[in-house]
Parts: structure tokens; sequence; C-alpha cells
């Protein structure tokens, strides 16, 4: 098979393995922790081409390439990453992982129990932070030999980790991109993260998360989660554009199988979701997404927050994303400029709704290339890869 010529072409994964033990926000250890990881381009000799990007709730480390020649999609972000794209691989050496709490690769509830005879943890793993991610990000920046990011990437829930780094480490990143994502949720998003995990608890597959002890799996639930989450993603236009109230036979069948498009498309989601994805997983991620509140050590004052910040911001929103709504990042927008901080803030008009940031749309794309720049800050004689 060949490949695009923009494309990053077969990518192998990296499994890193920190032997430190790993205090949790909520006040567990992890007696070591893995990382898997995938990088794009070269890095240069002084290290000053660095970028990270954040996955959301479903995401992983496999954001740009192909793992085979047979493979039929690229990584998930494909449409900004490699050689010519918005995020240039000729300039730049991406890094992406898979969080912990994963079920990627990186260590989380399907990995093995040092403490447990190396049974999978399940729902003996502890429940991570969005800090606890960044905390270990951190950590694989030092392995690296990275001590700043060129910039910072990501959308929604890894949006929130990318505002979590400015905060945390301030000093650590040169540029920060925040796109579809929030400074914390509403009450009804963790309603609707609430009723995601209420459809995979009360599934009698479940188990207590103890699934895998019972050769059983939560299907029917985690498929339920993720029709509902989709819903969500999607804007009303384009649900409408795509599906209308077309019908798969072409008439009534006064019946409950499937019968309108937008059925047949949501059940197909969830069945496909429920084939890859860990339950445990995520419960731990929508819980990482309710948990999340930058301004809660800051006497809930996001003002106060975002006061120590030293980088450049790049804040992304899409008209019709109603479940991070343009007002949700324009607060972090207000932050920023009551702290006089260099900040950029487009509010793009798309069609797809929450997905919008997977999409390459031509403002966004040329609005994040022109942000990143690259050519004159960067020198770009490459070192052995790591």
């Amino acid at each position: 098979m060949s490949f695009p010529a923009d494309s990053v072409g077969i990518v192998v994964p990296q499994k890193f393995q920190f032997e430190e033990p790993l205090e949790l926000e909520c006040g567990r250890i992890l007696p070591r922790f893995e990382l898997m990881v995938e990088t794009y381009g070269e890095l240069n000799a002084d290290k000053s081409n660095a970028i990270l990007i954040c996955h959301a709730l479903s995401g992983h480390h496999h954001a740009a390439g192909y793992h085979h020649e047979d493979d039929r999609k690229p990584g998930w972000w494909d449409a900004c990453i490699g050689p010519g794209k918005a995020i240039d691989t000729n300039k730049f050496f991406v890094v992406a992982l898979n969080n912990i709490g994963g079920c990627s690769g990186s260590t989380g509830p399907i990995s093995p129990n040092p403490e447990n005879d190396n049974r999978p943890y399940g729902p003996d793993f502890p429940l991570v932070t969005v800090r606890d991610w960044v905390k270990t990000q951190a950590i694989l920046s030092d392995r690296l030999g990275i001590q700043v990011w060129y910039a910072i990437i990501g959308g929604s829930l890894g949006g929130m980790q990318a505002l979590q780094w400015s905060v945390d480490y301030p000093d650590r990143l040169k540029k920060c991109v925040i796109i579809a994502s929030a400074p914390k949720l509403s009450a009804q998003n963790i309603a609707f993260n609430e009723v995601a995990r209420q459809s995979i608890l009360s599934d009698p597959d479940f188990h207590n998360g103890r699934y895998l002890e019972h050769d059983s799996y939560p299907k029917r639930g985690l498929i339920l989660a993720r029709m509902v989450g989709h819903i969500t993603y999607l804007s009303e236009e384009a649900m409408k554009q795509k599906f209308g109230r077309d019908l798969k036979s072409g008439k009534f069948m006064y019946g409950f199988d499937v019968e309108f498009q937008v059925e047949s498309y949501l059940r197909y989601q969830g069945e496909q979701f429920s084939r890859n994805f860990d339950a445990n997983t995520y419960l731990i991620m929508t819980k990482a997404l309710d948990y999340f509140d930058p301004s809660r050590e800051y006497e809930q004052s996001l003002v106060k927050a975002m006061a120590h910040t030293q980088c450049q911001f790049l804040v992304v929103s899409f008209s019709t994303d109603w479940r991070f709504a343009p007002e949700r990042s324009q607060e972090i927008v207000d932050a920023l400029i009551t702290n006089h901080k260099p900040v950029s803030y487009l509010d793009i008009n798309a069609e797809q709704g929450h997905d919008s940031f997977l999409f390459p749309i031509p403002l966004y794309v040329k609005s994040l290339r022109a942000f990143l720049g690259g050519e004159e800050h960067l020198k770009t004689t490459p070192q052995e890869a790591v």
C-alpha cells in the first residue's frame, strides 16, 4: 500500500516504563507505570521543536500515520499531523501518548496489578485526574530530555490537559492550544457522564467491574454509553444533513428494530466502540472530566488560576458545539485577558458540532498552522531519534 505524500507513514509505538512510585491526587500510589507513546518527525539538537498532543476521552497514542500497510484508517488526528500539515512533522517533533487509566497500552484497568499476583487491576485501578495525567506527561518529558515544549495541544478533554499544563508547569511550554474545551464541566455535562456511567454500572455483565474474572463484558452498557455520548458530539444541523428522518427500508416497519438511519448509525458507533474500549476505563475517563477544575485551588477563581501562566495561547471553539459551547472557551479567554496574557481566540463556523476539532476545516487548520509557525524559532538540526 502506498501512503499519501503528507502522511507520516508507518509508525511504531514505544512503551516507556517508569519504576518510580506515582502518587495520585486521590491519595493512592501506583508502584510503577507504563506509557504507550508514538512520535513523529525528528527532535532537533537543542530539543526546542517538540509538540505534545493530549488526547480526548476515547483517544490514545495513535494520532497519525499507520501501524500496518493494510490499515484502513490512519491515526485519529492524521488530518492535522504530518509533512506539510498544520502540525508539520518536517519542522516539529510530535509526541502523542495514551494516558494512564487508558486501555491502549498504558497502565490502566486491564493492566496487571503487581500487588495482586499480576491479575488485571479491574475496578481496583485508582481514579485519576487531569492533573495526574499532566504529572505523568511531565515525567515523560524528563525521560525524553525535553525541558520546554514548543507547544502543547489538545481538543476536548485534551484541551483540559493543555490548560492544566499552563497552570502546573508554566515555564515548561511556550505555546498552549486549547480546542473545543472548557475550564470545568457544567452540571449538564456531568449529568450526561452519569447517564453513560449508569448504563455500564447497571449492565448485568459488569460484575462490579470484575467482568474479566467472570469471562464476561458489559457490552450492552458500553454501547449505550457511547450512543449517549455520540449524540452530544454531533450538532443538530449535522444530524439533520446526515440522516434527517430517512428510513433504512423506506417505510415504517411498526416495530422496535432499527428503522431510522440515525438509529442505525448510533448502534453501529456503539458496537464498534464496545469492541475496542474497556468499560472500567470509560468510567475513569468520565470521572476525570467531572473532577477537572483548575480554579478549585485558587478560591474558585479561574483568573487567579491563570495568573502565573507564561505561554502564548490559542483558544478555538466551534459555533455548533453544544457539549462545550463557545461561551465555555470564552471563559478561558476572559481569564487570560484579565491577566494581560497573550491569547488568540477563534470561534469557527462549523456544522460538525463538538467533533469539529477532528476535521480539517480550512480556517481551523490555517489558524493552527499560523499560530505554531516555527521557522524563525527553531534550529532544525536533527539529533538521533529517541
